[in-house]
């Protein structure tokens, strides 16, 4: 099963491509899409859902696990993630991929055990469960990354509820 996570944001969306292999975790790729404050909205928009289809195209994930918006005191950076997650659910919808979208908390808890675990202990939490070298450096790398580990942890569990059933 490959993952394509996406913590979606305007001047920065990260996304990983995760594997699982006979319950094994691989990360394939990772990284951010960056784009410039200068850039018009519609412009920063369509370079995030361009890079996203490409990412698609090129590495064929099966899912796509979005982090849902958690709205903040800031009404106007809810809005512009939204329209961030709006492009990139459409480039999931493209390629007919299954869609999953997790709370932050739904994806601290999936994994490191608690819902209210901080940046540092995410980013400890993937590094382990990738055996990564080192902790991912930017949030939004780690964040996409706990986003598809939190796919693959709950699709683990789904499956096994289905297989305790007669």
């Amino acid at each position: 099963m490959r993952v394509l996570g996406i913590d979606p944001g305007v001047a920065i969306t990260g996304y990983s491509i995760i594997e699982e292999n006979e319950n094994n975790f691989l990360l394939i790729a990772s990284g951010c899409i960056r784009t410039a404050k200068e850039t018009p909205p519609a412009l920063r928009l369509k370079a995030i859902h361009l890079k996203v289809v490409e990412l698609i195209d090129e590495y064929k994930p099966l899912a796509m696990a979005v982090e849902k918006i958690f709205f903040s005191k800031n009404v106007r950076t809810a809005f512009q993630v939204g329209e961030a997650r709006g492009v990139v659910i459409l480039a999931a919808a493209r390629f007919d991929l299954e869609l999953h979208e997790y709370t932050p908390l739904q994806i601290k808890q999936a994994v490191a055990g608690y819902g209210k675990a901080d940046k540092a202990q995410v980013q400890k939490m993937v590094q382990m469960l990738l055996r990564l070298p080192k902790p991912p450096a930017v949030d939004d790398e780690a964040d996409a990354m706990a986003a598809s580990l939190c796919h693959l942890q709950n699709r683990r569990y789904q499956e096994a509820v289905k297989g305790g059933r007669p």
